[in-house]
């Protein structure tokens, strides 16, 4: 299971916060709730260990871990239940004075379901579990062959990961003088057919038996792509993978973004398309409705403000304190917001035009 973009912009942010902490002993207190538990054991082991810490040696580290447990016990009572997907919770003592406290909790319900139990005190929090759900786990492979040529990657998100590619010994169309018609096309074929049996083994590499692989889409010009599902070659359980053909007019990394171009209907609920789709809507409305769009930060803020902008699209690259400045004020009128990466050509544009964008409601002049 993946995360959306929102979501992930608002974890690493999470995540980037607590980072910034080191407590002077093994003071800061990291609790993780998995899906379905009950948070009032929880809190009942919080409690006793509460009766532990008073074994602490030193004073101030004592106090410290005291302190902490008991603003997370007073935090999680808050909690009626055990959020969906389980809870992570941080408290601990962040004064940056010797001596001084500035005692402070924060929690978050994680966009994936937690499986592990966790209580720590350290010197910093207990984060690998979050940094973890920010990689995205789920991909698609991409096959694009013709005759000659063939190219293996992975789309994972949005991006595409080239795997390798291979060139066929498949001789040209014109044959060299003296030859036979038919001994020319034996050479053709038989390079023709080790080349297919070269790329299935690569597919097989590969593919075979990831766990995170959803699907493969096969593409390439004319009918060679059939050509090559066809020949019995592809091992079965890859074969039994293959979700979509797609007719292309290219085969190196061009035809890698071909298909994944060509292959919206498939794609249809991933990030990549979704994004995609986003963009084009508003360059579509720039450019036919000019009144209805707005671009860059001081333009989209003020029609924001206004309460004219139904939809912002802001990109990655924009600072947290400017995502955080736009989210606040779209709070206010009830405006969408998606945050666009830069890991597609319409999101470098948003990157470079301004880093933000918007569709109104209604006409601006």
């Amino acid at each position: 299971m993946d995360i959306t973009e929102k979501q992930r912009h608002e974890l690493k942010k999470f995540i980037k916060e607590l980072e910034l902490y080191r407590g002077r002993h093994t003071e800061l207190v990291s609790v993780y709730v998995p899906q379905g538990y009950d948070l009032t054991k929880v809190i009942n082991h919080l409690e006793e260990e509460k009766g532990t810490a008073t074994n602490i040696k030193s004073t101030s580290t004592r106090k410290n871990v005291i302190d902490a447990l008991e603003k997370m016990t007073q935090h999680l009572r808050l909690y009626k239940r055990n959020p969906e997907n389980g809870l992570a919770a941080f408290a601990g003592n962040v004064s940056e004075r010797e001596g001084g406290q500035d005692f402070r909790v924060w929690s978050i319900e994680p966009p994936i379901p937690l499986r592990t139990r966790i209580y720590r005190c350290d010197k910093e929090f207990v984060l690998d579990l979050l940094r973890d759900m920010l990689d995205i786990k789920e991909v698609y492979g991409l096959v694009v062959v013709d005759r000659r040529d063939a190219a293996i990657a992975y789309l994972k998100g949005k991006t595409i990961v080239p795997l390798l590619k291979t060139h066929s010994e498949v001789p040209g169309k014109t044959k060299a003088g003296g030859q036979s018609a038919a001994r020319f096309e034996r050479l053709r074929e038989g390079a023709k057919t080790e080349h297919f049996k070269k790329v299935a083994d690569y597919l097989k590499e590969q593919f075979l038996g990831n766990k995170n692989l959803k699907g493969i889409i096969v593409g390439g010009p004319g009918p060679t792509k059939y050509d090559f599902i066809d020949t019995g070659y592809i091992t079965a359980e890859v074969r039994n993978k293959i979700i979509a053909i797609k007719d292309l007019s290219y085969t190196d990394e061009f035809g890698l973004q071909e298909l994944v171009n060509k292959s919206e209907d498939v794609l249809a609920n991933e990030g990549i398309m979704q994004e995609k789709k986003d963009m084009g809507k508003f360059f579509e409305t720039l450019a036919t409705k000019p009144g209805m769009a707005a671009y860059g930060v001081d333009d989209s803020m003020a029609k924001l403000k206004m309460g004219a902008v139904d939809t912002l699209l802001l990109s990655e690259s924009l600072d947290d304190k400017g995502i955080d400045e736009f989210e606040k004020e779209a709070k206010l009128v009830g405006t969408k917001i998606k945050i666009i990466s830069i890991e597609t050509s319409e999101g470098v544009q948003l990157r470079d035009m301004g880093k933000v964008a918007a569709m109104l409601r209604y006409e601006v002049r």
